[in-house]
């Protein structure tokens, strides 16, 4: 957050807000890779601009996907959602949408099968972004994390697709 001082002058949530604005954020940071990018730097300084630069890059990568974005402002606060195998969703009708959507997907004979599953899961995913936005905007880190943890199988779906 603090490396796009022009597009998240409040920083993160609860003080600055979840969703962002990619076109900004994009702007930001093709202005900021122009100025570190290694080639414009001398010989001498060429290591210290390409670690500045592959920071900027992990930054906007992670800044653009809600996902990452969530799992990084969970990160802040001790919780790893990413990699913690102990956080797994235990909601039975939730887990049934997951395998009925794995299974709309492998039972797919065409493109057009996959319309409606991909545009179900297209809405369950703003639901989820739309959710983790309120549990940042409030300061509540459980709900945040029961949320992130949802997404990540929403996205686990929309990438299946």
């Amino acid at each position: 957050y603090d490396l796009f001082p022009e597009t998240l002058p409040d920083g993160p949530p609860p003080t600055g807000h979840f969703p962002i604005d990619t076109r900004a954020l994009r702007r930001e940071f093709l202005r900021l890779q122009a100025r570190a990018h290694p080639d414009m730097h001398p010989a001498e300084n060429k290591v210290r601009a390409e670690a500045i630069s592959a920071r900027i890059n992990d930054a906007y990568k992670t800044l653009t996907n809600p996902l990452l974005r969530a799992q990084y402002l969970l990160g802040l606060r001790g919780v790893d959602v990413a990699n913690d195998e102990a956080l797994k969703v235990e909601e039975p009708d939730l887990l049934m949408v997951v395998l009925e959507a794995h299974e709309e997907i492998v039972e797919a004979e065409s493109e057009e099968d996959l319309d409606t599953p991909r545009g179900e899961n297209d809405a369950r995913i703003a639901a989820s972004e739309q959710a983790l936005e309120y549990a940042f905007q409030h300061d509540d880190v459980d709900a945040a994390k029961h949320e992130a943890v949802r997404l990540r199988y929403w996205v686990n779906i929309k990438e299946s697709l």
